[in-house]
């Protein structure tokens, strides 16, 4: 049995790190197998010698994270354990460094995970990123709010967004409209990341004057993409020949990524994915990134990790 005391100061950013009822130090408890008191500005951690020194590293890590102005929660809280046992400790201070864009509401949009950051990093290096990885990662969302920085900083004039019009495991039959309103539900998810990061009105404004444009991707064909960001959303349903077809759209002065979720492909069983294909050709190209997301990076509810971790289990016992 050991004991920790750790001397603490009952500021704003101290009171978020405790949460409301001191939930988040239950939090701590349950996940580390400890006991945490606090009294007179100091809080005592007691249980094994091992994990009573991973809840010190953690609160310190939540306390750091707190004084720049991040809001903990369950999630935050979760992650920062699985980052101390792992020993990733030292890495705590490079979450939500740096701001990718701020949203139209004023808020800033910023890695939320170690994985996440490598992701914009490797946006930031290559001409071409491939970010695969499962549902809630934050794949979609960070590589629009990339597009969007750029686009504000004037490093490209155009925001490129396209998908695969695939139905995701269900016939949804005859569509009414022209052919945008026969899109548009494919293309739904591009259209809500763009408008909280732009604002509805500012959307429609650069949409008019051509500098937004999305799109299914057989739009794509044919055409040379010069001083674009151009994401392609959904990429394991494309195929081989369409994989391909996308990639040699780049043109001078543009940026690609390319998004998808390899355990989710909605393709005919005999179709390759054209995504799992370029994992494989585009593997050690110069100035082309693969980065894999986790169920650890998954910013949604808590339980879509371990809803993923759940069916990730049963395909490696088949």
């Amino acid at each position: 049995m050991s004991e920790k005391t750790m001397s603490v100061d009952r500021l704003e950013g101290i009171i978020s790190v405790f949460g409301s009822l001191d939930e988040n130090l239950k939090l701590i408890e349950d996940g580390l197998g400890v006991r945490i008191t606090d009294r007179n500005s100091e809080l005592t951690i007691s249980g094994d010698e091992e994990n009573t020194h991973w809840a010190e590293k953690t609160i310190n890590g939540l306390m750091m994270m707190a004084a720049k102005g991040e809001t903990i929660d369950a999630q935050n809280v979760k992650y920062i354990i699985g980052l101390v046992k792992d020993g990733h400790d030292d890495k705590i201070g490079d979450i939500s460094r740096d701001v990718i864009c701020i949203s139209a509401k004023g808020k800033p949009v910023k890695a939320k995970t170690l994985g996440q950051m490598k992701y914009i990093e490797a946006i930031t290096k290559n001409t071409v990123t491939l970010a695969i990885g499962p549902a809630g990662t934050g794949k979609t969302y960070l590589a629009v709010a990339n597009a969007v920085a750029a686009f504000r900083s004037k490093a490209v004039n155009r925001i490129i967004l396209t998908r695969p019009a695939v139905e995701a495991g269900e016939r949804l039959g005859f569509l009414p409209g022209d052919l945008q309103s026969k899109v548009d539900p494919y293309l739904r998810p591009l259209y809500d990341a763009l408008f909280e990061l732009m604002g509805v009105e500012t959307y429609n404004k650069y949409l008019e004057r051509g500098n937004i444009e999305i799109a299914p991707l057989a739009y794509m064909r044919g055409r040379t993409l010069d001083d674009s960001f151009i994401i392609l959303d959904e990429a394991q349903n494309t195929s081989r020949e369409q994989m391909k077809m996308f990639l040699t759209r780049l043109g001078f002065g543009s940026k690609i990524v390319i998004t998808g979720d390899i355990t989710q492909i909605d393709l005919p069983p005999d179709k390759t994915s054209g995504l799992r294909d370029a994992m494989r050709v585009l593997d050690g190209v110069s100035d082309i990134a693969i980065c894999r997301l986790s169920s650890k990076d998954v910013v949604r509810h808590e339980l879509v990790s371990r809803i993923i971790e759940a069916y990730d289990k049963r395909e490696k016992r088949k």
